[in-house]
């Protein structure tokens, strides 16, 4: 069984990981705790530690609550926090697909448009070459028309420097695999209805309306002969990217800016689906579940940050575990320490104050500091916030970072055995002990024929290098969400549950859902 995971180059914080069965075990490692020599701090420390804490059944609670909530929302609309949004991805990536398909895939601060030339299974994936692009503050909040506007002319401009070994059949339109990371209401393959803005977004104009239609008429504005053949959102397209090299991807998760989880599931589990079965008999469901409330342990400082945030008492899933939300975590427990406990002495840096200005890496950094006196945390906090501190002072620092860390890690972990344990209990045991799986993804990544090798491991690269890689960037973040899984699971039926990170951007997947999709002929 394999449950991937994603890192994308449009959020700052995606990792893609999937599970699959093994013999090796999975490491317990833990952070050493650091004790403070700070009078003052060390209550206000041991209250978030305390707050933060998740022993087995607080992770037991949340699996079981991830597990119950996903049923309610496959059995009618509404039915839980989770969405459970159909995807209309009926069919996935076989590695027969032929020719040349373009993706655009938003997903967070950045954007990535990428064309990708196919040339089936005794070729693969030819050649590729992407541009990614910053989105500027302004259209985060600007009208749908601005933002959309801004997206169809990058990508106009790079359909322009199309050439090489990229080759569009005469009398064909070029076909595009559109990720969306927002939630939407999936009525087709090729159009969906935005539910809302996540992730900092407040675009105002969208919501309630077919995004695709919105896109295609940007790109009409501004001349681009494209067509829409798939929209699919960064968890599904991870997935489809996934499974165009092992067949067992059942899962595909994101840690990134935001975080989400999809699945592969059968439509005769799904009482809300009406209609006509596809072939297949089955069809990936995008949970949603940043939105998941149930059982989490919070602090006072994730209510306060909730209650400043642009959607207060939503989204509680991925503002405790997701990349664009922890730094800021550690930043307000800090800077309650330096006002009620003194931890940077009697002064409280004015930086401190800013929304925002500790970071998701900061953290990392400072996690994997082994120096003696802890220099690098020291120099991340005068850098980051102009803090003074002395080694005791950057002792208690740690601490929070790896509470927050560690909470995070271990809900994640919590997250994804409710989905395994939903899949196992319809499955009667075929998930955890009984099915044969294939090596790991990078394997095959590796042994694909290529005649752009090096451009392809180029965009794998930049997509996972850019931003926050909650997944890699955080090691502890890893460790703790393997750690939650061996717990829930035991050390036997663990051992079947492997959990690594994808090379593959959602944006490749997109574009071969576009191949998938396409009206044209396959056989060519």
């Amino acid at each position: 069984m394999s449950v991937m995971a994603t890192a994308t180059g449009t959020s700052p914080a995606v990792g893609s990981f999937y599970i699959r069965r093994s013999t090796r075990g999975v490491p317990r490692l833990r952070m050493a705790v650091r004790s403070s020599a700070i009078s003052a701090v060390p209550p206000i420390l041991t209250k978030i530690q305390k707050d933060c804490a998740t022993p087995l059944p607080v992770l037991r609670h949340v699996s079981d609550s991830m597990s119950a909530d996903i049923r309610a929302g496959l059995a009618v609309d509404g039915g839980s926090d989770l969405q459970m949004i159909l995807s209309y991805v009926d069919s996935l990536p076989t590695g027969n697909e032929k020719g040349l398909f373009y993706a655009l895939d938003l997903g967070g601060t950045n954007f990535r448009v990428l064309r990708i030339q196919l040339g089936g299974k005794d070729e693969r994936v030819i050649a590729t070459e992407f541009e990614q692009v910053s989105i500027p503050q302004e259209l985060m909040f600007a009208t749908s028309e601005e933002l959309l506007d801004f997206i169809a002319s990058v990508l106009a401009n790079f359909a322009q420097k199309e050439g090489g070994k990229f080759h569009l059949p005469p009398g064909r339109k070029r076909e595009i695999g559109f990720t969306f990371s927002f939630p939407v209401k999936q009525t087709s393959i090729d159009s969906g209805i935005l539910i809302k803005w996540t992730k900092g977004f407040a675009v105002s104009g969208t919501a309630g309306k077919d995004v695709v239609a919105c896109l295609n008429e940007a790109m009409d504005r501004k001349g681009l002969d494209m067509r829409v053949s798939a929209m699919v959102n960064d968890t599904v397209g991870t997935l489809a990217g996934a499974r165009y090299w092992d067949d067992d991807v059942m899962v595909a998760v994101i840690l990134g800016t935001g975080t989400n989880a999809c699945y592969v599931e059968r439509m005769d589990a799904i009482p809300k689906l009406q209609g006509e079965f596809s072939p297949s008999g089955r069809t990936i469901v995008n949970l949603e579940w940043g939105a998941f409330s149930k059982g989490l342990p919070l602090t006072v400082f994730d209510r306060d940050m909730d209650a400043a945030s642009i959607n207060p008492g939503e989204q509680i899933f991925e503002k405790t575990i997701s990349g664009m939300y922890l730094g800021e975590i550690a930043r307000r427990a800090l800077l309650s320490m330096a006002e009620e406990g003194s931890l940077f002495g009697e002064s409280v840096p004015k930086k401190l104050s800013t929304p925002f200005v500790l970071r998701t890496p900061d953290l990392s950094a400072m996690q994997q500091d082994n120096t003696d006196d802890l220099q690098t945390v020291g120099s991340i906090l005068y850098d980051v916030a102009e803090v003074e501190s002395n080694l005791n002072s950057r002792k208690v620092v740690l601490e929070v970072c790896d509470t927050i860390v560690r909470r995070a890690g271990r809900l994640a972990g919590a997250g994804i055995v409710g989905i395994l344990q939903k899949i196992e209990d319809d499955s009667k045991g075929t998930i955890f002990g009984k099915r044969t799986v294939k090596p790991p993804i990078q394997s095959h990544t590796v042994e694909a024929k290529s005649n752009n090798k090096s451009n392809l491991s180029q965009y794998f690269q930049h997509c996972n290098d850019h931003g926050w890689r909650l997944v890699r960037t955080l090691p502890q973040y890893r460790r703790y969400l393997k750690e939650s899984v061996t717990e829930l699971l035991g050390p036997e039926t663990s051992h079947h549950i492997v959990i690594e990170h994808s090379k593959d951007g959602s944006g490749i997947g997109a574009a071969l859902l576009a191949a998938t999709n396409s009206k044209y002929d396959h056989n060519y």
